[in-house]
């Protein structure tokens, strides 16, 4: 790269604070937008939790942000909604992160999440319940814990329409837990689909909303929606199973096209329970960068970030974060433990080489600019790692190509990176199916 692209990149590279007072060049950036989608290029980058953190605490803080939408289950993250919402008792955050059990538990189970919900507990602490910051979840691999949760649901409100519910959903009990069989089962046609059962089942749920939703207030609202998206989550998730052996590109479709769903769903709650919505959206940068210019646009696939960007326009802002090198948390082979590994230094011809030869150990870059757009405009390598990270096999594994002035609208680089700290670890055979593949993002 020419000595005149690094300067002009290194004149227009901010230097940035990872506190709320930190991020000035990037407030005025998102202005008046009600959705910031803040990515991260691995799930186990201390700098990149810490970073959207405290991005985070200025946007709630300060600009009237309310809600926080993160790469996970809906049923894991509502338990830790409720505590940081003030509506559990609870004693604190590692409690409240109890649900998430299954692989990999480190990507939410670590303490820069920890120390980001102790914040937000006391945020909303003597705060109206209207006046709240909650935090949600948007991922569909949780097919029985929602289940569970629509039957629970039932069970207080209607319990003749829990029997019924506990019939249908009894369609996937000759699989028990492992939702792979079932959906190669019945992709393969080895087994009968229970797709009917849980649409009717959401069918009937939406039927009824009015009458469940409207029995004490809010609290029955709140209630209500919780479970509505979680049946609605079951018919998704019975759908994406089945995908699963089908290809890789409807598979991954469903996925963040229900993310999508979940979030439009979410933001017409709140602003409907609270008079407004303002969303931070966390998630890997494969799911929030815009997928129209990367490789996966070229090969059918979408994701959030494009879908958000449709729909909301100039509303939303995308985020993106690079490193060059250092250590992540992540397991070597699906189902394995969290390790802290080495992050071999960024290949040649990749963005991430080209932020470190700028020689500014971290900055935020605006892609706004017309001059950095046309100097980041030819496609380059970029760098993904997910809960899997394999250097032996980095380039085939790990890299893609992309053209981010298009992907974000800013990106932060933070040239050494440091894996982040897991709450605990686990024995292998504790570990859970790999339901993220097969790409582990």
């Amino acid at each position: 790269m020419s000595a005149q692209t690094l300067d002009l990149i290194r004149r227009a590279a901010h230097w940035f604070e990872p506190t709320p007072d930190g991020f000035e060049p990037l407030i005025d950036l998102i202005g008046n937008a009600s959705l910031v989608l803040i990515g991260e290029a691995s799930h186990g980058t201390h700098e990149f939790y810490r970073t959207r953190a405290e991005l985070t605490k200025a946007l709630i803080e300060r600009h009237g942000f309310n809600v926080v939408a993160v790469e996970a289950d809906w049923p894991d993250a509502y338990r830790v909604n409720r505590w940081v919402q003030q509506t559990s008792r609870e004693p604190d955050a590692e409690t409240a992160l109890g649900d998430f059990t299954r692989f990999p538990r480190w990507m939410w189970r670590n303490r820069d999440v920890v120390d980001f919900l102790g914040w937000l507990h006391s945020h909303n602490a003597g705060r109206p319940a209207t006046g709240r910051a909650g935090f949600y979840g948007l991922d569909l691999y949780s097919l029985h814990a929602s289940m569970d949760a629509v039957l629970t649901y039932l069970r207080k409100v209607d319990p003749a329409a829990a029997e019924r519910a506990r019939y249908r959903y009894g369609c996937f009990e000759d699989f028990g837990e492992d939702t792979q069989a079932y959906g190669y089962a019945a992709s393969a046609g080895l087994s009968s689909s229970c797709e009917d059962e849980v649409v009717n089942q959401l069918v009937e749920m939406r039927r009824q909303a009015a009458a469940y939703a409207s029995r004490d207030g809010r609290v029955a609202a709140d209630e209500y929606f919780f479970a509505e998206q979680n049946a609605r989550l079951v018919r998704n998730a019975e759908e994406y199973y089945r995908s699963m052996f089908g290809g890789r590109v409807l598979s991954w479709n469903l996925r963040d096209t229900h993310m999508m769903e979940t979030l439009e769903a979410l933001l017409a709650h709140v602003l409907e329970t609270t008079g407004t919505a303002r969303a931070v959206i966390w998630a890997h940068n494969s799911h929030l960068g815009d997928a129209r210019a990367t490789y996966m646009g070229e090969s059918g696939q979408l994701n959030l970030g494009q879908l958000v960007r449709e729909k909301f326009e100039a509303d939303a802002r995308l985020i993106g974060c690079t490193t060059h090198t250092g250590t992540v948390t992540a397991a070597s082979n699906w189902d394995e433990p969290a390790q802290r590994k080495r992050v071999r230094p960024s290949l040649a011809d990749s963005y991430e080489r080209l932020f470190h030869d700028v020689d500014v150990p971290r900055f935020l870059l605006r892609l706004d600019d017309p001059d950095i757009r046309t100097v980041l405009s030819v496609p380059r390598l970029e760098r993904a790692i997910g809960v899997i990270y394999r250097p032996d096999t980095e380039r085939i594994s790990h890299y893609f190509k992309a053209r981010l002035p298009e992907q974000f609208d800013a990106v932060f680089h933070i040239d050494e990176t440091h894996a982040l700290e897991p709450l605990e670890t686990w024995a292998h055979d504790e570990a859970d199916l790999p339901e993220t593949y097969p790409t582990a993002l």
